[in-house]
């Protein structure tokens, strides 16, 4: 599994990033170099990053890599990996367009997953057929107990899912989608944006399951979807080969307080509604889809 992110989601770069949308690009470079040495905050992509590196065994080749992909320029980088050498992660790649939109860099480096601040990049990502999610501002409140654990959580209908059936709920209504899913609740659902992610992501998770059937990496849906809806989840799941450790049928209950409880260290929605409600608890990614930000889709 390869994941690229970009500096300003892997670290904590906010005050530089005013400097350059305030001041100008020569006194963001000044600051910068004027830091060189001095080791940058953790931004809101740090922890599952640096999570999913520790999965990694010792002296074999990786499970895991990242690519730092970053619109500074050459010179700039040795801040960032200074700072990723003091913080002893093992990432050794990355790109720096001084720039330069990173979009066309995401499929040269097949990155299975784009984390990023920037919606442009994040939207081109998208377009390519790669996960990306724009996160958002870093959680103080989130909880980093169970240090070997690495917990992942996703909205299902148009993350993991297609918007196929999200479609029909806006077009005809709430009995017409529940119509639809009884009658294909054996027909599993095409993937979604982060489909593909979903199914590495669970042959990372089978890798580290125990005999008790507990894996290092635990993954749940936590979807707006509830019954009788939720059977297709469930059988879409089981026909993929992707078991989730939780599914979570919210309906209309907020989602925030579920994720807290699974104490996710990131989780993905492609609605903003559920991203600005959950961005206090966990660090959030919203991925761009279809629906309007003003008409949230919940399908209960």
């Amino acid at each position: 599994m390869r994941i690229g992110i970009s500096t300003r989601a892997l670290f904590d770069l906010e005050e530089e990033h005013t400097v350059f949308v305030e001041e100008s690009v020569q006194a963001y470079a000044k600051l910068q170099l004027e830091r060189e040495n001095v080791c940058i905050g953790k931004g809101a992509g740090f922890e599952v990053i640096r999570r999913l590196l520790a999965l990694n065994p010792k002296n074999k080749n990786p499970y895991v890599e990242v690519v730092l992909l970053s619109k500074n320029s050459p010179d700039l980088s040795l801040r960032a990996f200074n700072s990723i050498n003091e913080y002893g992660l093992p990432i050794k790649t990355g790109s720096f367009t001084s720039g330069r939109a990173l979009g066309p860099f995401i499929p040269a480096w097949k990155v299975d997953l784009f984390l990023s601040n920037d919606t442009d990049d994040v939207q081109r990502a998208i377009s390519a057929g790669t996960a990306a999610a724009k996160l958002g501002i870093f959680p103080s409140s989130q909880d980093f107990t169970d240090p070997s654990e690495v917990r992942i959580a996703f909205d299902g209908d148009a993350v993991v899912f297609s918007d196929e059936s999200d479609e029909i709920f806006k077009n005809s209504g709430l009995e017409a989608f529940l119509e639809h899913e009884k009658k294909n609740a054996q027909t599993p659902m095409a993937g979604g944006p982060f489909g593909e992610f979903l199914k590495k992501l669970s042959m990372l998770r089978a890798i580290y399951l125990d005999p008790d059937g507990v894996s290092k990496v635990r993954i749940a849906i936590v979807t707006a979807r509830n019954a009788p809806a939720h059977a297709r989840v469930v059988n879409t799941l089981r026909a993929w080969g992707t078991p989730a450790d939780e599914a979570h049928f919210v309906g209309s209950w907020p989602k925030a307080p579920i994720l807290q409880a699974f104490n996710a260290h990131i989780f993905f929605d492609d609605q903003e509604k559920h991203i600005l409600g959950a961005a206090n608890v966990v660090t959030s990614g919203l991925v761009p889809g279809p629906h309007d930000p003003d008409n949230p889709v919940i399908p209960a």
